[in-house]
């Protein structure tokens, strides 16, 4: 598989086009813009996060291949009312395991640093467990695409456990555990189904679990806005 082959959208145009617009509705949003500021972050760096894995989310860092297989190539997969981008393939490969830039790496150091800032790593260890086993369950190897989950799911179990666990801290939980329960649960625990599937490329936060993804991080948000904390020194 050519390097240029790694790098595409996540989703079908049309739905892809869908994650902008709920992005831009958020931009406008001056209220809840500045929300993000509870989470000790300024709202202008807020943007750059969900701009950044809306890029992001094109490119993946392959880390792995498996043996040679008959892989699907240059179609739509419909899973849960979602379209999903299969990337071309011009010869015979194996999956490729990659890590997606917009879904697993930047989420990833986000929730790092929350789960540094705010001292949550007692109760972002339990929320993200919690979102885990339950993505974990929930989970489907999809022929052609790799490992998905229903694209509401990560959304609906996060603010359920985020806001049962802390009101107060209810916004940073809900970025923690949404992006590190469904990496962990959806993505890495299910790796090793992931052989056989003929998915050219299997990306860890990409197409299958970055639109629940990218979906928390607009839900934390709005949680924040909701359940406004007192505004933290600002991570600039």
């Amino acid at each position: 598989m050519q390097m240029g082959q790694y790098h595409y959208l996540p989703l079908a145009p049309g739905f892809f086009a869908i994650l902008v617009g709920i992005f831009i509705v958020v931009l406008v949003l001056r209220s809840v813009r500045f929300a993000y500021e509870s989470l000790g972050v300024s709202s202008g760096t807020a943007m750059w996060l969900l701009f950044g894995s809306l890029i992001g989310s094109i490119f993946n860092i392959p880390v792995a291949e498996l043996p040679p297989e008959r892989v699907m190539s240059n179609q739509i997969i419909d899973f849960f009312g979602m379209r999903y981008q299969i990337p071309v393939v011009t010869h015979l490969a194996g999956t490729v395991i990659a890590v997606n830039v917009g879904g697993a790496v930047i989420p990833t150091l986000m929730s790092l640093y929350l789960l540094a800032k705010r001292e949550l790593w007692v109760k972002g260890t339990i929320a993200t467990l919690i979102v885990a086993v339950v993505l974990h369950w929930l989970a489907d190897p999809v022929p052609g695409l790799g490992i998905a989950v229903p694209v509401f799911v990560p959304v609906v179990v996060t603010a359920a456990v985020a806001l049962l666990l802390s009101r107060r801290d209810g916004a940073p939980l809900a970025y923690i555990a949404g992006s590190l329960g469904t990496l962990i649960g959806a993505d890495l625990s299910n790796l090793d189904k992931v052989r056989g599937l003929g998915a050219p490329v299997a990306s860890i936060g990409g197409a299958g679990t970055f639109d629940g993804i990218f979906l928390t991080g607009i839900l934390a948000v709005l949680i924040a806005s909701l359940y406004p904390h007192p505004r933290q020194p600002q991570w600039q």
